[in-house]
């Protein structure tokens, strides 16, 4: 059970706050283990725009597979961000040494500075407190253009909109780029990534496009990655021959339907590898009945 708390402050921004916790709703509707959370230092919290919210004055009992998500807040400068209290921010410590994930969306990575996480640490955070956040907290190497960094489980995005790709980034992580698809599909967003991060998701990268029966087949791809489809019957599912899906797959993605697929076994793989699997078992897991064609597609992308 993944366990999702959200750390209110005054003033918090409502995207910052319903972006991300969206996603995991959406994931749990989908049958993955979310339990979201709310927390504050006072029992209710006026948002930046003016809606009463209310929380928890208690934290629950974290575990390792557990996240905390700092939404950011309005404030023009971040040395007029809400204090924290040193038994916030304590939890937040405490959280992430002992083997759990802390987040933030926008002016909260500034809270993550606080309790002292983004020291030595890749980190983001809006555009207009960018060069605040390196002066206050000269430790931490702020990363600008991107939508969000992830170092040592401390992961920060630039603000507003980007929280959805954030939270995206670990549904994809924990459970795989269909599911992530899929979370992305149901909110009617594109699951976008930046460039120039490592994590960036081959789904994700290839799905900024507006071509619905392309989205159809990425679909099916997503779904079944791990299992044959062949064209001729990928095509039929989606309603059009063998030529024009190639067609359009390739106009709207750059890629072939094939090519798309190996590359989200890849990804997966490289996952499961990362995580101590063998690169046997991490071909089996993913559909390649010959291992060597893992090795062979790892190499090409070295």
């Amino acid at each position: 059970m993944s366990h999702i708390v959200f750390l209110l402050v005054p003033g918090v921004h409502l995207l910052d706050l319903a972006g991300p916790a969206q996603v995991f709703s959406a994931a749990a509707g989908f049958g993955h283990p979310y339990t979201l959370s709310y927390v504050a230092e006072q029992p209710q919290v006026t948002t930046a725009q003016g809606l009463p919210l209310v929380a928890g004055l208690d934290w629950p009992e974290l575990g390792p597979g557990d996240l905390i998500v700092v939404p950011g807040w309005r404030a023009v400068t971040l040395a007029d961000a809400p204090a924290l209290g040193s038994a916030t921010l304590k939890v937040l410590r405490d959280h992430h040494a002992g083997g759990g994930t802390v987040a933030s969306v926008c002016a909260g990575a500034e809270a993550l500075g606080q309790a002292g996480l983004l020291d030595g640490r890749r980190c983001t955070t809006h555009h207009d407190v960018q060069d605040e956040l390196a002066l206050r907290h000269p430790g931490a190497v702020v990363v600008r253009d991107v939508l969000f960094t992830a170092d040592d489980r401390v992961i920060t995005s630039a603000g507003i909109a980007s929280g959805i790709d954030l939270a995206l980034h670990l549904v994809a992580t924990h459970h795989g780029p269909a599911a992530a698809a899929q979370v992305a599909r149901e909110m009617v967003v594109y699951a976008r990534r930046n460039g120039h991060e490592p994590q960036s998701s081959a789904m994700l990268r290839h799905r900024s496009h507006l071509d619905d029966t392309v989205h159809r087949a990425q679909n099916l791809i997503d779904a079944r990655f791990d299992r044959p489809l062949p064209l001729p019957a990928l095509a039929a599912a989606v309603g059009v021959s063998e030529r024009t899906l190639t067609r359009l797959f390739g106009r709207a993605t750059g890629l072939t339907p094939l090519r798309y697929q190996q590359t989200l076994r890849l990804e997966r793989a490289q996952h499961l590898i990362s995580h101590g699997a063998t690169i046997d078992a991490a071909a089996r897991s993913v559909g390649f009945e010959d291992p060597r064609m893992l090795r062979r597609l790892r190499a090409r992308t070295v």
